[in-house]
């Protein structure tokens, strides 16, 4: 029900007039649509709270990035980070804003929902069409005690571009030297066999209606539809469920005071508690701003965002970033500076 969930909020925020009022202040974004619900929801209760309204096009990560890069919206958003030599090039500044994970799926009679277990070098020898049999040794070897059928593997992917595939890619080629090789990692990606589905919600509807089918989805969207996830072995050696703790744990484990323009995948983090295919979302703005004002009223959003917003995004599945983090994403901002070289904000309230 995720999508009809989020389809519910998204027309309930454009009758309350998510894209604004005439006397009202308002702010523009566009860009990835994975974050789209929770935006709303913070920008229509923000909205209420400031008369500050804000225009968000959900067109995908790449979008994002080509109307933030021409100056056409005050702020893009991206699931793929841009490496420091993009932001650079294009005067940018960068940085998380939620996360979530990505998660697999399978469609296996007589495995019970979270029982299965495995890790990313049997994944990637799936996808690669080395482990064709539930029953393979690689597998057996993860889930002692567990009966695997002597069943066709059929694979599940995303045919479209997105930054779900960019994270699973990324993860994949992280821990499998032949899947980096061979398939490598992008946001759109040629992988040499199984089914293609559009979305989340076309890898979800192959992998219900096929036997022996393994897909990758984002967590809320499996969550939500009651779909059977497995266990990850992550990075520490430990089997891992997806939860909140665990992406939270793959964000805090990872070093971002190091990470330049907070360049950071999540994936493969360490931590005992950490899943493996965690992925935040990104926001992007000028640092050099012609309307500070305008970029003070963005900055305000987000801050407000991540005091206020944590209740709204856990309701919606989504993951807010540690503490730690903000503060480091906050102090960041002051970089962002108009034409008279002052930073546009300064802190809360600023």
């Amino acid at each position: 029900m995720a999508i009809f969930k989020r389809t519910l909020l998204a027309a309930a925020v454009a009758a309350c007039g998510f894209a604004g009022a005439a006397n009202a202040a308002e702010i523009s974004g566009a860009g990835a649509t994975f974050p789209y619900p929770i935006y709303a929801k913070w920008a229509e209760a923000y909205r209420a709270k400031t008369n500050t309204a804000m225009n968000y096009q959900s067109i995908g990560s790449g979008g994002g990035i080509k109307q933030i890069t021409a100056k056409t919206v005050d702020f893009g958003a991206s699931d793929m980070p841009l490496k420091p030599e993009e932001l650079e090039k294009n005067g940018l500044q960068q940085w998380p804003m939620v996360m979530g994970g990505v998660v697999m799926v399978v469609n296996l009679q007589g495995v019970k929902p979270g029982e299965l277990k495995l890790d990313g070098k049997t994944i990637a020898g799936m996808y690669l069409g080395k482990i064709t049999k539930w029953n393979d040794p690689a597998i057996a070897q993860l889930n002692p005690g567990v009966t695997l059928p002597d069943k066709a593997i059929a694979t599940v992917h995303r045919s479209d571009g997105s930054g779900t595939n960019f994270i699973f890619t990324h993860y994949l080629s992280s821990v499998d030297a032949e899947f980096k090789d061979k398939i490598g990692e992008n946001t759109s990606v040629e992988f040499p066999n199984g089914l293609g589905g559009k979305g989340n919600e076309g890898v979800a509807a192959l992998a219900g209606r096929t036997d022996g089918a393994i897909g990758y989805v984002e967590y809320a969207y499996a969550l939500q539809n009651k779909m059977n996830f497995t266990q990850m072995k992550n990075h520490d050696g430990a089997f891992v469920s997806p939860d909140s703790k665990t992406f939270q744990a793959a964000a805090a484990n990872a070093d971002w005071s190091k990470a330049q323009g907070f360049y950071l995948l999540l994936t493969d983090q360490p931590g005992k508690e950490s899943w493996p295919i965690t992925g935040a979302t990104f926001i992007l703005m000028h640092k050099q701003q012609t309307s500070p004002d305008k970029a003070k009223e963005v900055l305000n959003f987000f801050d407000w965002s991540y005091r206020n917003g944590g209740q709204m995004a856990e309701q919606l599945d989504y993951v807010t970033m540690p503490t730690n983090v903000v503060s480091m994403v906050e102090q960041s901002w002051k970089t962002i500076v108009g034409q008279d070289g002052k930073p546009v904000w300064t802190g809360p309230g600023s």
